[in-house]
């Protein structure tokens, strides 16, 4: 049972509602609080005493922090490099962790993935960090291991940065805060909402992390419920869970859209952290009697039973069970909603041809990465698959669900081997890989096609595993948690919860850190930057073109319009595509392609008449560019290169009724996109022109408020003599209709960057 509070509320020293209380209203209602109380109980929550900590702007509803360390993983760390470079560099100012546990394909598309690893590992020494090398861990489970702790913030270039569990606020967030960060700036963000997350019961025989982490989010990411806000973990529930088992919750609520988490510790928490090596990081923390929370979420974990997220999103959730005794109208609607995607390229997406005697067979089966390839995780499926020996006899049969399990970290890999579990599991037919984001990130086990993976991973979006619908090729991936996972495998890759097994004694084998793994093979040079160090830059690493800044007047021609949500995974597909990484121009030549292939000649047509005029500062005073239109955009991964594809390719704005996360809209800003909101419908086609009068005074003066000219059909730019003989008045007479717009709030340092033209123009500056 999962119960949402949509108001504000106050909690007692048992961290219960406040229900009756001589000074607190019964109904709880926000309004009829006042607000000193309402102020008074935010300073007792664990998430203001950790921000207020961090903010160094003096106004806790203006927050400009500074955090305790940060991390990268190597699908990214080239582009945020180059852009802190080009931005002025001097030596990492904070402790920074270049991880090499996303991209495993050596050689696809003309990105070599070791000239990357040298070029980070040339960095690190150069400006003094830390360099994690390819196998030792995923970036998330070496960050829980060596640098979480009481009250510290970590900021990373990964969405699913979360260590709230070790008493460490993470948030994931595009390069271009990380860069800001490097030399010197703040995270900037008004306080955000504190949603009060209690967790009372204990998980039943079977169900695991994912479970828990699934039914929080199908129940509240539709809402909007947790969106851009704080999660702090609390109530009796959490002593009955396992170190690793809140971690793989944690985890997981970035999928309900909240900006970050937080958690009670207690004494297992200080036993996590003594055991690697760092007693001294541990902090009692817990929310005072008394704390106000703006939302409340109360999970019985005693009903939880175990889930599965059926494509296209963690979200579309529910228990196996109900799942099992719907089958045909659920997959009639994940059909459906895979031939959007796929179009009418090939033969139509289908996934019924699983159903068969009444079950439900999958083709492939993955624990891996950051949620699924903990210790315990692990651990439960060697048992559950030891249970189902005939005979004594081990052994997945060829043409049966195979089994794939790639650990979190080279030290848990090494305790599994250390305890006979690798062992276990090899005879059972699992196989265990190298420590890896690969499954997760689509640039391994992609499926055949019409295939269905089912994963304990963080994601399920389309295409996420690695298929290319453009090309007729379409698979799919339900979320499970790793139990059953285990039970559908050892059931012959018939779909099985794991609460269905009776005979499986799952041991409490206690997992063994061995620090010696990192201490001989990570380099650690902060603090020992050595400013003569040469970088090392491959011929597959690309400088970022030149950016223009805004002119008086902005032009803008539409070079895509969509209906519905765009997903960060459509604006740069994950997977085999993220071998373009270090050359922004080849990457861009990939944007939206998995949903729309005619928006980049679209977008490099108004480029190639617009780029020279607005680099010239003598030159007419409107910018011309692209813009992409849709009711939602942004929802999924961090990855800036969602933004700064668009930038290269000549965008200046997205027109969206929302944006689905705070890091997206940060990332549109960072690379010089203006993010204008509108209330109204969005019928505008593809080709139409958009204009907006006076931009620059309007960023400058600080106005929010805003009118998009959509113009009539008669207005056409052809060629670049048409562009540089353009006015301001030649414009004004095509004006069709206006949309009221909004660029929402945005700080004085957000306005130059956008000005600038790109994050990188405003520190040049």
């Amino acid at each position: 049972m999962v119960k949402l509070t949509d108001h504000g509320i106050f909690i007692d020293e048992n961290q219960d509602i406040v229900i009756e209380r001589s000074d607190y209203p019964a109904e709880h209602a926000a309004g009829a609080m006042t607000v000193a109380e309402i102020e008074e109980g935010r300073k007792k929550t664990m998430a203001y005493r950790i921000l207020s900590k961090h903010n160094v702007s003096g106004d806790m509803k203006n927050l400009k922090l500074r955090f305790d360390s940060m991390v990268s993983p190597d699908n990214n760390y080239v582009n945020i490099l180059q852009t802190a470079r080009a931005a002025g560099l001097k030596e990492f100012k904070l402790p920074y962790v270049l991880s090499n546990c996303h991209n495993t394909l050596c050689a696809v598309g003309g990105t070599i993935l070791e000239d990357d690893h040298a070029f980070g590992l040339s960095n690190v020494k150069k400006y003094g960090g830390i360099f994690l090398p390819p196998y030792r861990g995923v970036l998330h489970q070496y960050m829980r291991e060596m640098m979480a702790g009481g009250e510290r913030m970590i900021l990373g270039s990964d969405s699913h940065t979360r260590y709230g569990a070790l008493g460490t606020m993470g948030i994931g967030e595009g390069g271009g805060e990380l860069v800001k960060q490097l030399v010197g700036h703040t995270y900037d963000i008004p306080y955000p909402k504190i949603i009060g997350v209690r967790l009372t019961g204990t998980p039943g025989p079977g169900v695991g992390p994912m479970d828990v982490a699934l039914s929080l989010i199908e129940k509240t990411f539709a809402k909007g419920f947790n969106k851009n806000n704080v999660l702090e973990f609390m109530g009796p529930g959490i002593r009955n869970l396992s170190m690793e088992f809140r971690m793989g919750i944690d985890v997981m609520t970035t999928e309900s859209a909240a900006l970050s988490s937080i958690w009670c510790t207690d004494e297992l928490t200080e036993e996590y952290l003594a055991e690697h090596g760092r007693a001294a990081d541990y902090k009692r923390m817990k929310p005072e009697a008394g704390a106000y929370y703006d939302r409340f979420i109360e999970i019985d974990m005693d009903t939880v039973e175990p889930m599965i997220a059926l494509p296209f999103h963690p979200s579309n959730a529910m228990s196996i069970r109900e799942f099992k005794a719907d089958m045909d109208k659920v997959l009639n609607e994940v059909e459906e909603a895979g031939n959007k995607i796929k179009g009418s390229k090939g033969k139509p997406f289908s996934i019924r041809q699983h159903v068969r005697d009444g079950g439900f067979y999958p083709d492939q089966a993955l624990v891996s990465g950051c949620a699924g390839g903990l210790f315990e995780n692990i651990v439960a499926v060697a048992d559950i698959l030891k249970a189902g020996m005939n005979d004594g006899i081990y052994g997945i049969k060829g043409q049966e669900l195979n089994l794939h399990v790639n650990p979190a970290s080279l030290p848990i890999m090494e305790d599994l081997m250390t305890r006979g579990i690798g062992s276990e599991l090899a005879l059972a037919g699992a196989t265990m890989r190298p420590c890896i984001c690969g499954p997760c990130f689509g640039v391994t086990d992609a499926p055949a096609n019409d295939q269905l993976s089912i994963r304990h991973v963080t994601r399920n979006y389309p295409n996420r595993e690695g298929s290319k619908p453009t090309q007729g090729q379409m698979a799919a991936v339900c979320l499970m948690d790793a139990r059953s996972i285990a039970a559908t495998v050892r059931n012959g890759g018939r779909l099985t919860s794991a609460a269905e097994l009776n005979d499986v004694e799952y041991r409490e084998i206690k997992h063994h850190f061995n620090r010696a793994i990192y201490e001989k093979q990570v380099f650690d040079n902060f603090g020992h930057a050595d400013p003569d160090a040469e970088i090392v830059k491959g011929p597959n690493i690309a400088d970022w073109p030149e950016m223009a800044g805004l002119k008086e007047n902005l032009l803008l021609k539409v070079a895509g319009s969509y209906k519905g949500s765009v997903t960060t995974d459509e604006l740069i597909p994950s997977g085999e595509i993220s071998s373009y990484r270090s050359d922004p121009e080849k990457i861009s030549g990939y944007t939206m392609v998995s949903r729309d292939p005619q928006y980049v000649p679209a977008a490099k047509s108004i480029r190639s008449i617009s780029s020279k005029v607005n680099l010239d500062g003598t030159a007419n005073a409107v910018t011309f560019g692209s813009v992409m239109i849709s009711d939602q955009i942004g929802d999924g991964s961090s990855r800036e290169q969602a933004a700064s594809c668009q930038k290269v390719l000549g965008g200046f704005a997205n027109l969206a009724n929302e944006y689905s996360t705070k890091r997206y809209r940060s990332n549109l800003i960072n690379w010089g996109l203006i993010p204008l909101r509108t209330e109204e419908p969005l019928d505008i086609p593809t080709g139409s022109y958009l204009y907006i009068k006076d931009i620059k005074d309007i960023l400058k003066s600080g106005k929010s408020e805003l009118e998009v000219y959509v113009l009539d059909e008669e207005f056409e730019i052809k060629n670049e003599s048409e562009l540089i003989g353009l006015r301001a008045s030649d414009i004004e007479k095509h004006k069709q209709r206006s949309i009221k717009a909004t660029i929402d709030k945005l700080t004085e340092e957000e306005r130059d960057i956008i000005l600038s033209g790109s994050l990188i123009n405003y520190y040049r500056k």
